[in-house]
C-alpha cells in the first residue's frame, strides 16, 4: 500500500508532483498510478491535472478512475491541484462539460473585457506566473505559510461557488477569485504547489502530515 498515490489520467507532468512530495517526505512511498485499485489502497491521494477540462474528464473515465476518485474524496486525505480542483465542481464553461459534482459551484473563464488592472493595463489570459494568495480561514495546510505568500499559477478558468465556507484562499487577477477550497478531508488549489518554491513545498509537507477528522458522509 502506498502512502501517497498521485492519480495519473494522462493529463499533466505528474512526475514533478511526485518528486516534490518525495522531497518533503523522503520516508514515504509515493506512486504515480492509473490503477483504481492502487488509488483505493493508498493512505492519501493527490489529484492533479493540466489541459482542457473536457479532455481531463474523458481520460479519467476512460481509465475507470471516476469511482476511485469519488471514494478517495469521501474517505481519505485528498489534495486537488489545478484541473484537479476544477473537476470537483458541478460544471465547466470549458466545453460545457459536467464535473464530478462533489462540490457546489461552476468553473468560469476569465472575462476578456474585464482583464484590466488598476493602472489600466490589459492582463493576459491565461493567468500565468506568481501571484499572492490570501488565506481566508485557518487550515492545517496553511501552517507555516505566510498569509499573502506567492504561488505559481497557469490557468484560464477559475472556480465560482456560492458556498463561501468552502473558500480557503483567494487571489486577485484583476478581481478576486477562489484559488483554494477546503471541506472535511478535501483540500484543493488552483495554483501549482510543486512549482511554488518554499511555500508550495511547505503546503505539500503539511498535506502528507494532515490527519483530517473523518467526514460526516465518509465511507
Amino acid at each position: 500500500m502506498a502512502d501517497v498515490a498521485v492519480i495519473d489520467y494522462g493529463m499533466g507532468n505528474l512526475r514533478s508532483v511526485s518528486k516534490a512530495i518525495e522531497h518533503v517526505a523522503p520516508g514515504l512511498t509515493v506512486i504515480v498510478t492509473d490503477d483504481p485499485a492502487e488509488v483505493a489502497r493508498a493512505a492519501r491521494v493527490v489529484f492533479p491535472g493540466q489541459g482542457a477540462m473536457p479532455d481531463c474528464m474523458r481520460e479519467m473515465d476512460a481509465r475507470g478512475l471516476r469511482k476511485a476518485v469519488m471514494d478517495a474524496a469521501h474517505t481519505k486525505p485528498f489534495l486537488g491541484i489545478c484541473i484537479g480542483l476544477q473537476m470537483l465542481f458541478e460544471r465547466s464553461e470549458e466545453g460545457d462539460v459536467a464535473g464530478l459534482g462533489l462540490l457546489p459551484g461552476y468553473v468560469r473563464r476569465f472575462a476578456t473585457d474585464a482583464m484590466v488592472d488598476a493602472a489600466g493595463q490589459r492582463l493576459k489570459v491565461p493567468h500565468m506566473g506568481w501571484n499572492h494568495v490570501r488565506q481566508l480561514h485557518s487550515h492545517p495546510l496553511w501552517d507555516g505559510i505566510d498569509d499573502g505568500a506567492r504561488f505559481y499559477f497557469v490557468h484560464s478558468y477559475y472556480v465560482e461557488t456560492a458556498d463561501t465556507a468552502l473558500v480557503a484562499g483567494a487571489t486577485d487577477y484583476p478581481g478576486p477569485f477562489t484559488c483554494a477550497i477546503a471541506r472535511d478531508n478535501v483540500f484543493a488549489v488552483q495554483f501549482h504547489p510543486e512549482k511554488s518554491a518554499a511555500a508550495g513545498l511547505r503546503l505539500l509537507a503539511n498535506f502528507v502530515q494532515w490527519q483530517p477528522a473523518r467526514p460526516a458522509g465518509g465511507r
